[in-house]
């Protein structure tokens, strides 16, 4: 974590303006998550965020869940997030990523994964080093997965990028039950 207290800190229940309170009902019923009571503070943009976040997380991302989780973890570990690795961890042992893959996943493509899988790796790390993805990157995703598939690394990768931004600048802790690993702490 960067931060080990809150820059911005999330809402609780009692501090609710209306709009917040209407913007966090898209999360409820259940536990709000202390990203989306820190979000709240600026409702309008938590609004948007939801819906483009929504996107990404749903059947629309032609990505299968694994894929996906593949991309949002590599993308999260790269940017030092250690509230975005803890939450898609737990996410991705549900998606059938096992704790090998995801020990894995922080050594990046060439540390034995499949070539479709060291495929969406390469092309996270570029997109994290470079904003591009070069031609061998792009034709080496273009043997595995389709156009539209492709087109959706890129979207995960870019939304769980800005999601980290968010995350670490704000200063967002762990929610109840979530670990920290160990090999981000002290960024």
């Amino acid at each position: 974590m960067r931060l080990s207290k809150p820059r911005i800190a999330p809402l609780a229940d009692a501090e609710l303006t209306p709009e917040q309170a209407e913007a966090l009902e898209a999360f409820r019923p259940g536990p709000v998550l202390n990203i989306f009571r820190t979000l709240a503070h600026a409702p309008k943009a938590l609004g948007r965020f939801n819906a483009w976040g929504g996107y990404i997380l749903s059947r629309r991302n032609d990505l299968a869940p694994r894929e996906r989780e593949i991309v949002i973890l590599r993308t999260g570990f790269l940017c030092k997030s250690g509230y975005e690795w803890a939450q898609h961890v737990r996410i991705g042992l549900r998606e059938g990523l096992t704790e090998d893959d995801i020990a894995r996943i922080k050594d990046g493509a060439h540390a034995g994964w499949t070539p479709a899988d060291a495929a969406l790796i390469q092309a996270a790390d570029e997109l994290h080093a470079d904003q591009f993805v070069s031609d061998a990157a792009w034709a080496d995703l273009g043997r595995h997965f389709s156009q539209k598939q492709c087109m959706d690394v890129v979207f995960t990768a870019a939304q769980y990028t800005q999601v980290s931004m968010f995350l670490n600048t704000f200063g967002v802790q762990l929610d109840a039950g979530l670990t920290l690993d160990p090999d981000l702490k002290g960024f």
